[in-house]
């Protein structure tokens, strides 16, 4: 039964950090589509981008994802601030091999680099590092 309560709220926690990660990158691609026409480079665009899109995961994340009830600490916004910044600049360098060196649409490029980074790296960073299980004394 232990089991199953896990695999229930492993499940939840990773649709919950799906749709954190979701509504961040609509924030996220909506900074990076507005830069990008405004003229400005696509590393950069897409660091600003996913940037923007952090705060609205780190919000959702605590919250619903992972539900941690514990106050905001200087320390795990500390954690959360190292993710994304890795997360943004693993960004940056994949939306720069995709776009410019191989020629992919932005937007195409931008959800199939987001969803490598967040299976390959946010998530298991998120679960690990910033959002600690609170059900791990049950």
């Amino acid at each position: 039964m232990q089991f199953l309560r896990g695999v229930t709220r492993n499940a939840k926690s990773v649709l919950g950090a799906s749709a954190a990660g979701v509504t961040a990158t609509m924030l996220d691609i909506t900074v990076l589509w507005t830069l990008v026409h405004a003229g400005v480079a696509v590393a950069i665009a897409a660091f600003a981008g996913a940037l923007s899109g952090a705060v609205a995961c780190f919000v959702i994340n605590k919250r619903v994802a992972f539900a941690d009830p514990t106050p905001v600490t200087f320390e795990q916004v500390g954690r959360f601030s190292l993710v994304a910044v890795a997360t943004a600049l693993l960004m940056a360098v994949a939306m720069q091999v995709a776009v410019v060196w191989l020629g992919a649409p932005v937007l195409v490029a931008k959800l199939v680099c987001a969803a490598v980074v967040f299976v390959a790296w946010s998530y298991p960073a998120q679960k690990r590092f910033v959002f600690r299980p609170q059900w791990s004394s049950l």
